[in-house]
């Protein structure tokens, strides 16, 4: 289908802000060896038969032992996350029937990407052959979040504002630090797999206004760069079929309560910088060079290592980065009842401590999956 931007422009204008759409990505897995299993299309197929909620829900991802909950729109975050609660509830009684455990971190620890099958569907059959091994080794596990914007110019400006924020989320995100059977010593390998090699991924240029933006995906597509919108693979987007701000930048998290917490911060985010845009706090649009160095630290060390304060060009620890963060957002959190529960050790930090604890990896992603089927798996509250 035709990338159709004056329609864009028309469902931006439409939207509301603040409303939340949230994404969990999900690896497919043998219960007994908790390998990766390609039965995402029997989830699916059963889904159909049985739960037409659920199979409204869940979608496909790259691969067939990978599948995507998605909560649809909720007109604020409490109503996305009861939306997303009930559809995993679904999900993971579901594939409890299949004899399917669900595992979330960012990656599998031990998975070879050569052994697993793309789905068959026309968007993934042109991104393995448009980007071969680049797609194939891609395997990969993500948290995304749309947050409503209304005006194009106002969510080209949210992306441009959220910039410097995407190391941070990274950080507090990072999930995952094994991948083919070794501590990559990374804490999200899945952003070096995936950021450092797709085209037109990882933090974005600031645009300025939709006009600018506008140019660019229009020479992407005169030139034949792409045919689909969602060959730009950035951190984070503005979405040109939903009228959202997709923040695209997480690992997926182990448990339900950090998936939950991440998404109330990324709200918070994109609700403060809305904020001042509307009273019109001047911004300066750091160099990609320089967000790229906070990029690299929250890959490599995660919460355990330090940030640049660019405006001081000092390093910081990374977790006082977050308290700042956690500051700046005060306003819209307290205003929109927004709680952001970020406690304790990231997803990545916990597997490897585990890990020197037991030497076992297999042990670790066990305990990992055990408390993923619990926490998703949980009744909606009353």
């Amino acid at each position: 289908m035709p990338i159709d931007l004056d329609k864009t422009e028309e469902i931006f204008a439409s939207s509301t802000d603040l409303t939340v759409g949230l994404e969990e990505e999900f690896a497919v897995l043998d219960p007994q060896t908790l390998d990766l299993a390609p039965r995402f299309e029997e989830l699916r197929d059963s889904a159909a038969e049985r739960d037409t909620v659920l199979f409204e829900g869940i979608t496909g991802e790259l691969i067939s032992s990978e599948i995507e909950i998605v909560s649809g729109r909720g007109e604020d975050l409490h109503d996305a996350i009861a939306l997303q609660r009930d559809r995993r509830r679904r999900l993971f009684a579901l594939a409890a029937e299949q004899g399917v455990a669900l595992g979330s971190t960012g990656t599998h620890p031990w998975a070879d990407y050569r052994d697993q099958r793309n789905i068959d569907t026309e968007h993934y059959r042109r991104v393995v052959a448009g980007l071969g091994y680049v797609a194939r080794r891609n395997n990969t596990f993500s948290l995304h979040v749309h947050v409503g914007v209304r005006d194009a110019d106002r969510a080209v400006q949210v992306c441009d504002r959220l910039r410097p924020v995407l190391p941070l989320l990274l950080a507090v995100s990072a999930s995952s630090p094994f991948l083919e059977g070794k501590d990559t010593l990374l804490h999200s390998v899945r952003s070096q797999t995936f950021t450092k090699s797709f085209p037109r991924c990882g933090v974005p240029d600031a645009f300025g206004a939709w006009r600018s933006f506008r140019d660019y995906l229009e020479l992407l597509i005169a030139t034949g760069s792409i045919v689909e919108y969602t060959q730009v693979w950035w951190s984070i987007r503005p979405h040109a079929s939903f009228g959202t701000v997709e923040v695209r930048v997480c690992d997926a998290q182990i448990t339900a309560a950090e998936s939950e917490g991440l998404a109330a911060l990324v709200v918070a985010c994109v609700g403060q910088a809305l904020r001042e845009i509307d009273e019109g706090v001047a911004i300066e649009h750091l160099p990609h060079r320089l967000l790229e160095e906070n990029m690299w630290r929250a890959i490599r060390y995660g919460m355990d290592g330090n940030m640049i304060d660019l405006a001081r060009g000092v390093e910081i620890p990374t977790r006082a980065a977050v308290e700042a963060l956690w500051e700046w957002t005060a306003p819209v959190r307290e205003e929109a009842r927004i709680d952001v529960a970020l406690e304790g050790q990231t997803g990545a930090q916990r597997q490897r401590t585990a890990l020197l604890a037991t030497g076992d990896l297999r042990e670790v992603y066990a305990d990992t999956v055990r408390e993923t089927m619990i926490s998703y798996a949980q009744e909606v509250p009353a």
